[in-house]
């Protein structure tokens, strides 16, 4: 570590909030350099916890930890713009299925191959064992703090 560096002796929250910020600012503008799109970050997170097999807007609202209101409004967005349906749940019942259409998967695709690229490009400049390293410990830091329940990561609208 360069102690010579100002940050290097800043609070461990604001550095990492920090390091987020700046990663995901410029993983969001490459992915919009190659596909601007109407989408915002908290778009790609509800597509994240849809996953394959979908979920009822409850489920979305508790994973993203926003309200079921804001929750309903997204995906009236979403659905307006063609990125998801809501169809009947299985199980019956009043519940809606939130399923993610092939332009939300796409999506996830061109994002997932700018994440990829990005990352690579951390390890060149870093090294791949830092980058290890750092996710190690990442990882450590966060189930010292949420042990296996891990809560919503709250989305950056």
């Amino acid at each position: 570590m360069d102690v010579t560096d100002p940050l290097s002796h800043d609070e461990l929250t604001y550095l990492l909030g920090l390091a987020f910020q700046l990663t995901h600012s410029e993983f969001v503008a490459r992915v919009h350099a190659i596909s601007p799109t109407d989408l915002r970050p908290v778009h790609a997170m509800l597509f994240q916890v849809l996953g394959q097999h979908g979920a009822t807007s409850t489920e979305l609202a508790a994973r993203l930890g926003v309200t079921k209101q804001a929750t309903g409004q997204i995906l009236d967005f979403l659905e307006r713009q063609g990125y998801v349906t809501r169809e009947p749940h299985p199980e019956g019942g009043r519940r809606r299925l939130v399923m993610m259409t092939d332009k939300a998967v796409n999506h996830l695709k061109l994002a997932g191959g700018v994440l990829n690229e990005l990352e690579s490009e951390l390890s060149d400049q870093l090294g791949q064992q830092n980058i290890d390293l750092l996710r190690q410990e990442l990882v450590r830091l966060i189930r010292h703090l949420a042990g296996d329940t891990l809560p919503p990561l709250r989305p950056i609208w």
